[in-house]
């Protein structure tokens, strides 16, 4: 496959401990890789068999895909260096344990060249089951307005933004990349960020199939609980959110205690599940 020296779009895959998978994710991208694409795999420091598994990809599909080895530092880490990495203008990042829509690719090309402009494209997503079953989902309605949109996201959950289907150009992340202290939630400030602040489209059609995990409610909950409340602070930031969308912090602050609260009680966890209660309630009762 001949590849151009600087592709429209990177497919970019964090890969930590899913050698069981990841060959899944990698195929689906593979399938349909054509000269407007690339495609990297950077491996977080897996301790398992995902060296092993890539290097038979490699074998399999000589040239066709990079491969970065880096030290474990979380998703986030591997967001950032694939940005660094990438040399496509539109960035899709697709989780080790999902896989990409067929068409995909060719969906998001037309896309943007028919809205050069755009600087998020929101794709639909299937998700699918530990059993099997599929749902769609499209990912709502986009308003005019940048504080719409973000309240969208961020309060109403109208607005629903997955890694995998969607993709950014490099230019959102010039107002912060992904906060590399947050092991959770690590997305939503750059989602909220390129909402209030670039041209966003939708393309409704699936663009990934998100596949769900019965991971352990104590096991979510420990990430979450350790960047806790912080992540209102960074989500608001004055390089991400400007003057005119700190209105929404206050409303944010509550329903981040509520939803740690949620996760805390869900995980046993009581006296967390109480202190981030009692935060809410002191913020707006």
């Amino acid at each position: 496959m001949t590849m151009l020296a600087k592709p429209l779009i990177s497919v970019v895959i964090p890969a930590y401990n899913y050698a069981p998978i990841l060959a899944r994710a990698v195929d689906s991208v593979l399938a349909q890789l054509d000269s407007q694409c690339e495609l990297i795999v950077i491996n977080d420091g897996s301790t398992d068999a995902t060296p092993a598994v890539l290097e038979d990809l490699l074998q399999r599909h000589p040239q066709q895909f990079r491969v970065v080895n880096k030290a474990n530092g979380g998703l986030a880490s591997v967001r950032n260096r694939g940005i660094r990495e990438a040399q496509g203008d539109y960035l899709v990042f697709l989780d080790a344990d999902d896989e990409m829509a067929p068409g995909a690719l060719v969906l998001l090309q037309e896309h943007i060249t028919q809205q050069p402009s755009t600087r998020m494209v929101i794709g639909g997503h299937i998700s699918v089951s530990p059993e099997g079953k599929r749902r769609e989902h499209q990912p709502g309605t986009l308003s005019e307005s940048p504080l719409e949109r973000l309240r969208a996201y961020l309060l109403d959950k109208r607005l629903t933004l997955s890694n995998g289907a969607c993709a950014m150009h490099r230019e959102v992340f010039a107002r912060g990349d992904y906060p590399e202290a947050f092991r959770s939630a690590e997305d939503i400030p750059v989602f909220a960020q390129a909402l209030a602040n670039y041209p966003c489209t939708l393309l409704e059609q699936p663009l990934a199939l998100i596949h769900k995990h019965d991971d352990s409610l104590r096991h979510q909950f420990s990430h979450a609980k350790a960047g806790g409340l912080a992540l209102v602070d960074e989500v608001f930031a004055p390089q991400r959110l400007g003057v005119q969308f700190q209105a929404l912090k206050p409303e944010f602050y509550v329903q981040r205690c509520l939803s740690l609260f949620r996760s805390a009680y869900l995980a046993g966890d009581v006296a967390a599940a109480k202190s981030y209660f009692t935060a809410a309630v002191k913020a707006d009762w």
